[in-house]
């Protein structure tokens, strides 16, 4: 049974259908994993290093397209190191038996987008990456591709996150207006067209520091080291007097947003692209905005949108206050018993320009 509500479920609906059998997993999920807005899927036993990333197309199962690909298998189980520039699918712990009606969407979480870890999840008859079709009964992969940094990881870790969605819940640009007029989502002016637009902030902070661009040659990073590793060693500041810097093709960046953002309670956002037609960069726009993101009730005020940033093909000048993404807003289906920031461990509430929470805060 789903929530009557039309909208993304809350904690305690994840919670009813984990009970229900419609979420299942081995070993069983864990209270850590359920998110005011999303579920934490946990990495298996198993990697499996492949020569490409492939969707697996209607009427064929995952398993199946592996075998055509897959190039060695990785054991997990002592920790194993996936290597930058290579591809790897490995299956979830958690599998679905959606009911009739309930669809879900896949991200990767804030931290692996910070580490420029491609992660999307795949399903059996899947023709799009991170999108689960209505009432889908089935495994769940993630295909798993290091970009910057080769990590170590572990089965059990969670590199991606899924919602759940009962009917429709996004916003349409009526919709959204009228929620800034009572509620105000962004500091400054709104800009709203199929999701409420975002721009770069690149004003010269302290010594002209605007944002980090990733090392080329770097050592590995243990993805379960917590503001472990020297900031130095893997990103190298970068700096700007004029408002405008110049993304060099193939460069992993983190920058911020100039705006501050809101998620009221009732309400969740995923960050999406702009439009491809304003530059040949992209925003790795990873992860989900949780209710009670930068909400000053949840100790969010001032809390701005991290962006990794990657440019293709030809060198791009990006000036202060481009606009480079946008949110989607989307109704819940009931306020979430926590909020983030509030009750539960949240690593950028109120954040400005912060790498993942791997890397010890800069000084």
């Amino acid at each position: 049974m789903i929530a009557a509500q039309s909208g993304v479920l809350p904690d305690r609906a994840l919670r009813d259908l984990i009970a229900q059998g419609a979420i299942t997993a081995r070993p069983a999920i864990i209270p850590e994993q359920v998110q005011p807005a999303s579920l934490d899927l946990r990495l298996g036993q198993v990697a499996y290093r492949v020569r490409a990333s492939f969707l697996t197309g209607k009427g064929r199962r995952v398993e199946d397209r592996l075998a055509e690909f897959e190039m060695h298998r990785v054991d997990l189980t002592p920790g194993a190191v996936l290597e930058k520039g290579c591809v790897y699918v490995i299956p979830l712990m958690e599998r679905l038996r959606l009911p009739k009606g309930l669809s879900a969407v896949a991200n990767a979480k804030s931290s692996t987008g910070r580490l420029d870890l491609l992660t999307r999840t795949i399903t059996d008859g899947g023709t799009e990456f991170d999108r689960i079709p209505e009432a889908y009964d089935g495994p769940l992969y993630a295909e798993v591709c290091p970009r910057s940094f080769s990590v170590l990881v572990r089965p059990g870790m969670r590199l991606n996150q899924i919602r759940f969605r009962n009917g429709q819940s996004v916003l349409d640009d009526a919709a959204l207006t009228a929620l800034h007029d009572v509620s105000p989502l962004v500091s400054g002016r709104a800009v709203i067209s199929e999701g409420l637009g975002f721009s770069v902030d690149l004003r010269p902070g302290a010594g002209g520091l605007v944002g980090y661009r990733a090392k080329p040659h770097t050592g590995v990073i243990d993805l379960d080291h917590i503001a472990h590793y020297d900031p130095a060693e893997f990103w190298e500041d970068v700096r700007s007097a004029s408002g405008s810097i110049i993304l060099d093709p193939g460069a992993f960046y983190i920058l911020v947003s100039q705006e501050a953002v809101t998620i009221p309670p009732d309400y969740a956002a995923e960050m999406a692209p702009y439009l491809a037609m304003v530059g040949e960069f992209r925003v790795h726009y990873a992860g989900f905005f949780d209710p009670g993101f930068g909400w000053a009730e949840a100790g969010g005020a001032g809390s701005r949108g991290v962006l990794e940033v990657r440019c293709h093909e030809a060198p791009f000048v990006l000036e202060h206050g481009q606009i480079v993404g946008r949110l989607v807003y989307e109704r819940m289906a009931a306020r979430p018993d926590l909020l983030y920031g509030a009750g539960i461990a949240s690593n950028y509430q109120g954040q400005g320009l912060k790498l993942s929470k791997h890397f010890r805060p800069k000084e």
